[in-house]
């Protein structure tokens, strides 16, 4: 969610070694949190498989992995469709090449006991809601309902105490995160998916830099191809990835991963996706998105769709 893409410190978590008799190319890539379910395919794509040697390198509250991207300081990072069109059209030779997430996970939470029937009811009544402002999809509903009934604090990335603690309190949501750790400790609550209101962009999405791409195509479609391969494996059989990813994040319980990994498998695997492979995207998609980037004022210059991504 893009309660990430925000400066914190980046620790190499795991190197694959390469195959033998293959050569190995040194790899990083840069995740925008902590090593959580949504990384799954990406702790457990079989990289020495492809002749690949990958340095992951988990984030937090500020890892900028688009810039990082950009200036070359990891071969890959994880980035959200809209924050990489906004990036493009300021410059930063940024592609897409892989979406873990095919429907958005972005949501806002509130109290069931409130019964809302839709995020416009959010704003229509008073309250708090915590969000983080300057994201394109908080832009759009303001511009849709406004904030004139409603305090906007920030959001708390994560954190579900003030929620807890007040009925009238909307948050900002991965809807496969805070919600679940809101319900174990007794809330009744109801999520509203921020796709409700049509802005879906691709989240999760595996980028590289257009110059990579350029000086190195076999490796961004090895890296495909064994994110893909993961993605798939970790959908089948999360158990074995979770308990590492467990390890390396103490903080999150081993039956939250269970529980998250199992909540987000219709985000990411679709009709769609069925048809056209994991993982893969489409130019309409990504032309909607450039729409509504453009009509927020988030963009001056559209990119063009098909600079966005790639189908490797």
């Amino acid at each position: 969610m893009n309660r990430r893409n925000f400066l914190g410190v980046a620790i190499p978590a795991t190197a694959v070694l390469a195959a033998c008799g293959k050569s190995s190319q040194k790899i990083r890539l840069a995740l925008n949190w902590k090593p959580e379910p949504e990384f799954g395919p990406f702790y457990e794509a079989p990289y020495q498989k492809y002749g690949l040697d990958v340095d992951i390198l988990p984030g937090g509250a500020g890892t900028p992995t688009i810039q990082m991207v950009g200036a070359g300081s990891a071969e890959f990072g994880i980035v959200a469709a809209d924050e990489l069109v906004v990036a493009r059209s300021r410059g930063n030779d940024v592609v897409a090449l892989f979406a873990v997430f095919q429907n958005n996970p972005l949501g806002l939470m509130v109290h069931a006991s409130r019964k809302l029937i839709s995020i416009a009811d959010i704003f229509r009544r008073p309250g708090t809601v915590a969000m983080q402002r300057g994201l394109s999809y908080a832009r759009l509903l303001e511009k849709l309902y406004g904030f004139d009934k409603v305090k906007i604090v920030p959001s708390p990335n994560g954190d579900v105490s003030a929620f807890l603690r007040d009925k009238n309190f909307a948050q900002q949501c991965f809807i496969t995160s805070e919600p679940l750790i809101a319900k174990r400790q007794g809330a009744d609550v109801h999520v509203f998916p921020i796709s409700d209101d049509g802005f879906n962009p691709y989240t999760d999405v595996m980028a590289a830099s257009g110059e990579l791409l350029r000086r190195k195509p076999e490796m961004a479609k090895s890296m495909v191809a064994a994110v893909r391969e993961g993605l798939r494996i970790y959908l089948d059989d999360p158990k074995p990835t979770n308990l590492r990813m467990q390890q390396l994040n103490p903080t999150m319980p081993l039956d939250l991963f269970t529980e998250t990994a199992e909540a987000q498998k219709p985000l990411i695997e679709t009709e769609e996706t069925r048809r056209n492979g994991l993982g893969s995207m489409t130019k309409e998609r990504w032309e909607a998105l450039i729409m509504q980037l453009k009509s927020l004022g988030d963009i001056q210059s559209a990119p063009a769709p098909d600079d966005c991504f790639r189908s490797l």
